[in-house]
């Protein structure tokens, strides 16, 4: 009798969590747009377009004072030293956002340019640096944008703000505004001291509109007590600004990471264990598969409102079964309504809108002269005190200060449209009817939003350069239900989804090049010219103001007339039922109410599908908090 050993049995591998629950989510996503297509084709339009327009790589944005490392760092997560300019000397002057690509390659968008400019990767220097040498006749470009095969970038998206300006007021907006519109936040600070102020009023602003923050403390070779400034540092979040006192933070030493590479395999490796760059980087790579996650549970969140809708729709439905005379004459007298508003319309909504837009009119010109006038007094304070090489770079700083107006005016804007729609639409509809009114308006405003042509800034200005493309009113049912979502918690209703697309502002290369030829050193031509660029700036702006409410007033009373055409459509079909109902005998109505208490119930079911898939997705995904 022969024994064999039987071989050793291997362990199962183990399931990563995250993967596994990226498939469930993406899941969820195709069996529920699939369902919704059934019942409701355009809604799965929508948010099909929105699954195709969301990347799944998050987009992280490196934001610290000037000096703190920000540059350094960015190459050494990369892993390919001096690829964002660094230098005692030198600062960066436009964003450089690194995206991974097979070649090496960089893109330069300059304001006024449609296209963007290729350049060698030797250029970044001249173009992206207060240092740098531009061909004549260019102004500095806003941003940069460059390729790179290195394998962090497979994951997620960087972006290095500039470094000039640091946090201050101006230059905080701009950062805030790029970060907005990220996935997280990488703010990096030194081991030499705690936070500075400007450091925890940004933070401060940053806890309004950042669901993720990483700490990056840099500099760790060269002070060895960092640990009491990170404990310090971690004290002024919890005072200061306590979403974000739980934030990891990475001690790191970029000085450390970029000296491994030039030292043998066995140096190298205990230089970048002590540089713990490593750490980091596989930081970034986990969050990177989590923005999957994080896009589809968004993606969850709008089929459940969907569904939600279609349940609601439903239930009108089953009301008009049930013999009611009452709810029938109700349904004529809402018909009888919007015939009336649809035919007195052009005067009533205009007369409403024209006023409440007249009223925000004179807001946002105010305060867009407040804005311009502050803005003036600092920059004619700098020009005083300006030393040579200050005098020099006025036309960048003030290039800079016009993309912060911007984006300030753009956000004004778009909060004025919001606020008029309401105030508008609230004087013509009562509640229960303001919610239908309003998709129908957005589903207009919709079909309309991609046919917007660029705007130009009109007249011969040799100063400035400015473009948008109009008033771009987003309103598909996924910007409702998501973008909307603040509005409709405190009102109890949906709102008018407008986004007003951003102002590009600036300085014109014809401006420049007159600075340089007239300016020279001196600093009262320095502060003739400011003020001549910045009453442009106001007249331009307030023509661009005025352009937008009028292109608002049109817009908008060809969505409320196509809306109130489908409300009137919609009460025709509920009258009809509801007509029907009284004549038709009870086995009649008892059968169609079997079939529509059905198609409720698998509504109710998808929703509660949805929401056990992201219950799921709430241990892992970055939280943010309730506090402010």
């Amino acid at each position: 009798m022969t024994t064999t050993d039987s071989a050793p049995q291997s362990a199962p591998a183990k399931k990563d969590p995250v993967a596994a629950l990226d498939k469930l989510c993406k899941t969820a996503v195709t069996n529920g747009i699939a369902a919704l297509r059934k019942v409701d084709a355009d809604g799965a339009q929508d948010l099909d377009a929105m699954r195709r327009e969301a990347s799944d790589k998050p987009t992280m944005v490196v934001v610290g004072e000037t000096k703190r490392g920000k540059s350094s760092l960015t190459n050494a997560l990369i892993g390919v030293p001096n690829l964002s300019p660094v230098d005692a000397a030198v600062a960066t002057s436009s964003y450089l956002e690194f995206e991974h690509g097979a070649e090496h390659t960089v893109q330069a968008f300059v304001p006024g340019n449609e296209v963007p400019v290729p350049l060698n990767p030797s250029d970044i220097r001249d173009w992206g640096t207060t240092l740098g040498q531009l061909p004549g006749g260019v102004r500095p470009p806003r941003r940069l944008r460059i390729t790179h095969s290195a394998p962090l970038l497979q994951y997620l998206n960087l972006i290095d703000t500039p470094g000039v300006g640091g946090l201050d007021a101006m230059h905080a907006e701009v950062a805030l505004d790029a970060v907005s519109r990220a996935t997280a936040l990488l703010f990096v600070v030194d081991s030499s001291s705690p936070f500075s102020k400007p450091e925890l009023d940004f933070l401060i602003e940053a806890s309004k509109r950042v669901n993720f923050v990483l700490f990056a403390l840099t500099k760790t070779d060269a002070y060895p007590g960092w640990q009491r400034i990170r404990d310090d540092d971690i004290a002024l979040l919890q005072t200061h600004a306590p979403r974000f006192a739980n934030a990891p933070f990475f001690p790191v030493s970029s000085r450390l990471a970029e000296m491994a590479l030039t030292m043998p395999p066995d140096a190298a490796k205990t230089l970048i264990d002590e540089s713990k760059i490593a750490m980091l980087q596989h930081a970034l790579i986990n969050l990177g598969a989590k923005g999957s996650i994080l896009n589809s549970s968004n993606l969850l969140r709008a089929l459940r409102s969907e569904f939600i809708r279609l349940d609601i729709g439903v239930t009108e439905k089953l009301r008009t079964l049930d013999p009611d005379p009452q709810l029938t004459e109700k349904l004529k007298a809402d018909k009888q309504r919007v015939i009336k508003l649809k035919r007195g319309q052009s005067k009533q909504s205009n007369m409403a809108l024209r006023t409440e837009i007249q009223r925000a009119r004179v807001e946002a010109t105010s305060r867009l002269r407040t804005y311009v006038q502050k803005l003036q007094e600092e920059l004619l304070a700098k020009t005083e005190k300006a030393g040579r090489s200050d005098i020099k770079n006025l036309p960048t700083e003030v290039d800079r200060a016009l993309h912060a107006l911007s984006v300030r005016l753009s956000q004004e804007l778009d909060y004025r449209f919001k606020v008029l729609a309401d105030r508008t639409l609230r004087q013509m509809f009562p509640p229960q009817e303001l919610a239908q009114v309003i998709g129908r308006i957005n589903a207009q405003l919709r079909m309309q939003s991609g046919s917007k042509p660029r705007r130009e800034a009109s007249g011969d200005n040799a100063m400035l350069v400015m473009s948008s493309a109009g008033t771009v009113m987003m309103g598909t049912r996924v910007v409702t239900m998501i973008g909307g979502g603040a509005a409709a918690a405190a009102t109890g209703v949906a709102t008018v989804a407008f986004a007003a697309t951003g102002i590009g502002l600036g300085v014109a290369a014809a401006a420049f090049m007159m600075y340089k030829k007239k300016v020279s050193q001196d600093r009262q031509q320095a502060g003739r010219w400011v003020r001549e660029v910045l009453g442009e700036t106001r007249a331009s702006l307030q023509e661009e103001i005025q352009y937008r409410f009028t292109e608002v007033e049109y817009t908008f009373n060809l969505a409320l007339d196509d809306a109130l055409e489908k409300r009137g459509e919609e009460l025709d079909k509920q009258i009809a039922a509801s007509e029907k109902a009284l004549k038709q005998d009870n086995a009649t109505r008892v059968k169609k109410k079997e079939g529509l208490m059905k198609r409720r119930e698998a509504f109710k079911t998808k929703i509660k599908q949805v929401d056990e898939v992201l219950a799921k997705t709430k241990p892992i995904l970055p939280q943010a908090s309730a506090e402010g």
